[in-house]
């Protein structure tokens, strides 16, 4: 069914998408692609990147949490940006940032340097993220067709994370300069594509001004948000440190939120959040992505460090995963159409949950088959999907205006979800370090941090039951009206 607020794009209604259509999807997946493929790269490397220049432990968790932090910090401006400015321009601009950005990356020779050029990454990202959801969900219209691009477009996500693994061990062997250098060459053919293949946008002309102070406040509190979370492991939960900046996000938070009730051109228009169907298309993005980035930080320590796993081995033990997400790529798209997406969702994550209880039991000397396999076939099935589900459940019923703010929202809601619940099991982990570091010991320090993923994955089970009382029909959610539109209360909700 097709929403009241989104027009078909000629061509598209049609069940044959043209080659255009194709190619159009295609430059948009290389650039989620590139994304995952990037962050799951540069984990493996670091140990090779601090040896070569020379880079203590805490300044090679700034490769990572600079990319996080441009990433986490500029995703609600992003979307918004590209619903203002014309979402084929942004992401067309942003893709070129990050071509740039990641030619750089390979060839600086200083800390510094090389942690600038991945905030930069992330911030190009932070732009092509919600600016390439954003053209899917306003070229191909609300029902099987979007369903059938979105889970596609999503599927690249978990297909670009599996080969980085794959790939960093290969590449890291001859050089981690190599893994720094790989999107750019990709980047750049999907660029020239680009250019030729994507659908002109034009600017939003009907709206009510640039809402600066909204987006100065909204950057400064997600960027101060997610640098607070980044620090938090090595300056201390409790700390002075971390308990005033925690404060000071928070009243940024606030006065934020007071802004966006009274700005005529809101960077978030808070009605959209009067849905229930959107709340917990957030909240579970958050918590599907917080237990999969917290569980594949422990699984990689636990193979690598106590059972001495190479970095090709370990990509290898994750591979099913990716594999059954991408295997599964184009069913998807029909299992919404007939089920809805509330009932993927709540599948998806009972799925999560048993893989992660499975992998409880894991000891030093496992039985890859019977162990390991089948919490990463168990976790590669939730993938495939809870990721899509949630991508369509945010963005059905959104007029194309807003489509890139509500696609920014929800990646801010995955970035911010992997920032926080990654460094939580951290600390739980971190707490409960033995002071005689035997094999076992670890082990059982690791276990209190699996629970804690497990429970956060069943809080995004418990999060998405109230949306099964709803009746099954294609999975539409109809949120209130933009002020572009009308001045009315929000309309009718439906899942």
């Amino acid at each position: 069914m097709t929403s009241p607020l989104t027009s078909p794009v000629p061509g598209v209604s049609e069940g044959r998408w043209t080659p255009r259509l194709w190619g159009t999807l295609l430059v948009l997946c290389a650039a989620m692609f590139l994304d995952a493929l990037d962050v799951s790269m540069v984990g493996v490397a670091l140990p090779s990147i601090g040896s070569d220049l020379g880079l203590s432990t805490s300044t090679l968790q700034w490769i990572v949490s600079g990319y996080i932090l441009g990433y986490g910090g500029l995703l609600l401006l992003g979307g918004r940006t590209a619903d203002l400015l014309g979402r084929r321009q942004v992401f067309l601009v942003a893709l070129g940032v990050f071509a740039v950005a990641s030619l750089l990356g390979g060839l600086v020779d200083s800390g510094p340097l090389l942690i600038a050029s991945r905030f930069i990454k992330g911030l190009s990202a932070a732009f092509t993220a919600p600016a390439g959801l954003s053209i899917i969900t306003t070229t191909f219209p609300e029902g099987p067709l979007r369903n059938r691009a979105l889970s596609i477009y999503t599927t690249c996500a978990a297909t670009g994370f599996s080969m980085g693994l794959v790939l960093s061990g290969l590449l890291t062997e001859a050089s981690w300069r190599l893994t720094m250098l790989l999107p750019a060459p990709i980047a750049l053919i999907a660029l020239a594509a680009g250019l030729k293949l994507l659908p002109r946008s034009e600017r939003e002309r009907e709206h009510n001004g640039y809402d600066v102070p909204g987006a100065v406040l909204g950057t400064a509190s997600m960027l101060l948000l997610v640098f607070t979370v980044v620090q938090a492991p090595e300056s201390g939960w409790t700390s002075a440190r971390t308990l005033l900046s925690f404060l000071a996000a928070a009243v940024l938070l606030t006065v934020f939120v007071l802004v966006e009730r009274r700005s005529p051109g809101p960077l978030i228009r808070l009605g959209v959040l009067r849905s229930g169907s959107q709340i917990r298309a957030q909240l579970g993005a958050m918590a599907f992505f917080g237990s999969y980035v917290g569980f594949q930080f422990l699984a990689t320590l636990y193979m690598q460090s106590l059972l001495g796993w190479s970095a090709l081995h370990t990509a290898l033990a994750f591979l099913p995963a990716g594999a059954l997400v991408a295997a599964s790529s184009t069913k998807v798209g029909s299992i919404v159409d007939r089920f809805g997406t509330p009932r993927l969702i709540a599948a998806g994550f009972a799925f999560m949950v048993a893989g992660y209880a499975l992998f409880l039991r894991v000891d030093l000397d496992p039985v890859y088959a019977a162990v390991i396999l089948p919490s990463m076939l168990l976790i590669g099935a939730a993938c495939a999907l809870v990721f899509p589900s949630l991508n369509i459940q945010a963005t059905n019923g959104v007029a194309d205006h807003e489509q890139g703010m509500v696609s920014g929202l929800l990646n801010t809601s995955v970035q911010v979800g992997g920032a926080i619940f990654l460094a939580v099991v951290t600390a739980v982990v971190t707490a409960g370090a033995p002071a005689d570091p035997t094999p076992q010991a670890v082990l059982d320090s690791y276990r209190p941090g699996l629970a804690v993923v497990t429970a956060i994955a069943a809080v995004g089970l418990l999060v998405t039951l109230p949306g099964l009382r709803t009746p099954c029909g294609g999975g539409s959610v109809v949120v209130a009206r933009s002020s572009v539109e009308e001045n009315a209360e929000p309309v009718g909700v439906r899942d």
